[in-house]
């Protein structure tokens, strides 16, 4: 289902209508008023989970992602805790990020006055980032490990996004039984979760419940450990695994992906990439900067609104009866939610055209607008938006203040627009220069 055809349906017969898929309804959401009604004044009825199937078999239907219910409200409050206890938003997890960021400018550096795809060397940033929260530590882009973690989301969205990712979405029976590239995936997932494994098996033999946790894995196993006895306890191994993959997949894919736009655009419009007069040419740019930098904050915004990654976000389900703007809705009602928010006319000054004053006042000063929705909203919103805008923010601004971007083709040339995926927009494939700032 296409979000142009999704787009067409919405315009002709409302911000609520049906389609079928076989004999399975799906409602479709659309318009920022009916998507904040439905997520937020009814958000305990349209907190489910859309059971997708490539989802569910990458991680045996366990994990924070795909899960509803009891076992989804459980995951999801251990997860938004350890992370707020790890310093989400504050200095420790900052720190992390900001070696991060200095191992990416070192790495570019390689690069400069030469031709490069900087896909890689931003995924491989990011993954380390999550890498630091679930095991503790960063990898050297090189380690075996490493390598093992990052091939794996890369090959998951490459299955993903091939015909044989979207047939097994419809026919999973059958292509369980076909040879072919999804099968090859699963088996490497099968060796990621075996690596998450082993390193839960590490911590467990000297660990301390009484003590600090320093990772995300520590974490979820003295929760084990306190809630061995408590009965159908959702902190188990598999869903340990599964929440460990759902984390560091979803958080790497995203960020990067809105990252390598970033660049992009940096390309198609040379005036964005001036940051010098607030961070200057030796110091480190911290998050107490963004305050100080609201044209570089609206850029960031406006990137991840004109990009609109996720359209339709990971479907929704209902989880029990519902009556929702006097249309009733079957309880596991699939509920996928068009974000033609972040091009409505009446929300944005100039929806479709990249445009960074979408986000400042008549002052020049960052201005919020609710109907940014890059993130989601209500209770199944991103749980790591807060890791994700510091990312965002620390990676473009240690890159902005090194380098200037310069594309193959003159800026005018430049296609920019991002193409249509499996599950939203991803960048184009593209090459470019770097010049070191003087």
């Amino acid at each position: 289902m296409s979000e142009t055809f999704s787009l067409q349906l919405c315009k002709k017969y409302g911000p609520v209508c049906t389609i079928w898929l076989a004999n399975k309804p799906v409602v479709i959401l659309s318009g920022y008023q009916t998507i904040k009604d439905a997520l937020v004044l009814q958000g305990e009825e349209f907190n489910g989970r859309a059971q997708y199937p490539f989802l569910v078999k990458a991680t045996n239907g366990y994990g924070v992602m795909v899960s509803s219910g009891h076992r989804w409200r459980e995951l999801r409050r251990f997860s938004i805790m350890t992370l707020k206890n790890f310093g989400m938003g504050r200095r420790s997890v900052e720190e992390r990020v900001q070696e991060e960021a200095r191992s990416l400018v070192k790495a570019f550096n390689e690069y400069e006055g030469g031709l490069f795809n900087p896909r890689e060397l931003l995924c491989n940033a990011v993954a380390n980032v999550i890498c630091s929260i679930m095991f503790g530590q960063r990898f050297e882009y090189k380690d075996p490990d490493f390598l093992l973690l990052y091939n794996a989301v890369t090959d998951v969205f490459i299955v993903l996004n091939s015909p044989i990712g979207q047939l097994y979405n419809l026919f999973p029976g059958i292509l369980d039984r076909l040879p072919g590239k999804h099968r090859d995936m699963f088996a490497l997932l099968q060796d990621t979760q075996a690596y998450v494994k082993r390193e839960a098996d590490t911590r467990i033999k000297h660990l301390d419940v009484n003590s600090t946790p320093q990772d995300y894995i520590e974490a979820f196993m003295i929760k084990m450990i306190q809630e061995k006895d408590v009965p159908n306890s959702e902190f188990h191994y598999d869903n340990l695994l599964g929440s460990v993959w759902n984390l560091f997949s979803a958080g790497t894919e995203t960020t990067s992906s809105t990252l390598r736009q970033m660049i992009l655009m940096m390309i198609k419009h040379p005036h964005i990439q001036e940051i010098d007069e607030v961070i200057g040419p030796d110091g480190s740019p911290s998050m107490d900067d963004r305050s100080k930098m609201p044209y570089t904050d609206a850029v960031i915004n406006e990137v991840q609104c004109n990009m609109d990654l996720t359209p339709t976000s990971v479907p929704h389900k209902v989880t029990v009866d519902t009556e929702f703007k006097n249309y009733h809705n079957p309880k596991d009602t699939m509920v996928p939610l068009l974000s033609s928010v972040l091009s409505d006319h009446k929300l944005w000054r100039n929806p479709g055209n990249f445009d960074p004053e979408n986000f400042l006042d008549e002052e020049g000063r960052f201005k919020k607008n609710d109907a940014f929705l890059a993130f989601g909203l209500g209770k199944r919103n991103c749980l790591g938006e807060g890791l994700a805008r510091m990312e965002l923010f620390l990676f473009t601004s240690s890159l902005l203040q090194r380098f200037t971007f310069v594309g193959t083709r003159p800026p005018e040339e430049i296609d920019t627009t991002p193409k249509c995926c499996s599950f939203g927009w991803l960048p184009r494939v593209y090459d470019c220069y770097t010049k070191l700032r003087v």
